[in-house]
């Protein structure tokens, strides 16, 4: 059997016959349960894995586009797609913008950055994720391409995430997006380019989105939160993967400090817009993405958090596999659409 029909073959198995095959064999670690199709997941890519040391760039970047691909369940139509580029110095930012049928004129829209660890990932790998969130939400979502390391280290990739929110905010009109409906989000790495993207504007004295999307992020680079020890192996991903993405992105250990790196360090967050974090339970990100979101609570920013116990970081690109990842996503698109309508 291929990739492609084992794929599609987990996804059409309920969960429920999982849990049957996990019978007394579930694991549990600091008070929860893991799903137990994310725990076969992890058994299959902890048996496929190889060493990071003997991993290229080039073979992890074909291996979240794969995973992607099987993974990511049917396409979703959106009525409007249409892929263009951002002027930066230098170059150009490749977007993908997403325009569902029944966002108004002009659409309110969320400007999304993929994950990857800063090394992977494209607009390519999180199609899936954002043509959900455009049709769920009714509208309209800009995937960027920013820069990844190592070719482009730290921190173009977060230039760059600056870059697209003055441009949306000063040419949006043109592709018909509402410049006072502005929401800034993405998962993981693309959380952390949201975050410093919105701190930047605040320290520019620029205008700020009204929203804040934050799917696991990582807010920290010292990476010393317990969930790194409690999570650092066998769930999907692991503390060696991410210290070996942070090493390819940053220049040098003292980077790690820096607010631009490491979002969940800024001092003063006060004035910052509304955000929702989810986290996921299994992630050795989660303690670091929660705290952030305490540190916002304490800032007097209002915050939304859920946590979804059961899932390992990712979950919500899994969309063929996991209907947890749907419904997290129907969540995420609805708690946006509902900020953005109110203004």
């Amino acid at each position: 059997m291929n990739q492609e029909k084992l794929a599609k073959l987990l996804g059409s198995v309920p969960t429920g016959l999982f849990n049957l095959l996990y019978v007394g064999r579930r694991i549990k670690k600091d008070g929860q349960i893991l799903n137990s199709k994310a725990q076969f997941l992890c058994k299959l890519v902890d048996k496929q894995s190889v060493p990071i040391e003997d991993e290229t760039i080039e073979e992890t970047r074909e291996q979240i586009e794969n995973l992607a691909a099987l993974l990511s369940g049917e396409e979703v139509s959106v009525e409007t797609v249409e892929d263009f580029g951002i002027p930066r110095p230098g170059g150009e930012i490749p977007v993908r913008l997403y325009k569902p049928g029944d966002a108004p004129t002009p659409s309110p829209v969320l400007i999304g950055f993929h994950g990857g660890g800063f090394v992977r990932g494209s607009i390519h790998s999180h199609d899936g994720l954002f043509r959900r969130l455009a049709n769920y939400g009714g509208f309209s979502v800009l995937s960027v391409d920013y820069r990844l390391a190592p070719e482009h280290k730290f921190p173009a990739a977060v230039d760059d995430a600056y870059t697209v929110l003055r441009w949306v905010q000063e040419h949006g009109a043109e592709k018909g997006l509402d410049f006072n409906k502005i929401a800034i989000g993405g998962d993981s790495s693309g959380g952390n380019l949201a975050a410093v993207a919105v701190q930047d504007a605040k320290r520019q004295g620029m205008p700020l989105p009204l929203f804040q999307l934050l799917i696991y992020p990582t807010t920290d680079a010292n990476f010393t939160a317990p969930s790194h020890t409690l999570f650092a192996d066998g769930f999907f991903l692991t503390s060696e993967k991410i210290n070996w993405y942070r090493d390819h992105y940053l220049n040098t250990a003292e980077d790690r400090n820096d607010e631009r790196a490491s979002p969940g360090l800024t001092e003063d967050l006060t004035g910052l817009p509304p955000a929702l974090i989810i986290t996921a339970g299994f992630d050795p990100l989660r303690d670091e993405a929660e705290e952030y979101a305490g540190r916002l609570k304490e800032a007097g920013v209002p915050v939304g958090i859920i946590r979804h116990e059961g899932m390992v970081h990712g979950f919500m690109s899994l969309t063929g596999l996991l209907p947890e990842a749907e419904e997290a996503l129907q969540t995420a698109a609805a708690t946006v659409k509902s900020v953005l309508d109110q203004e």
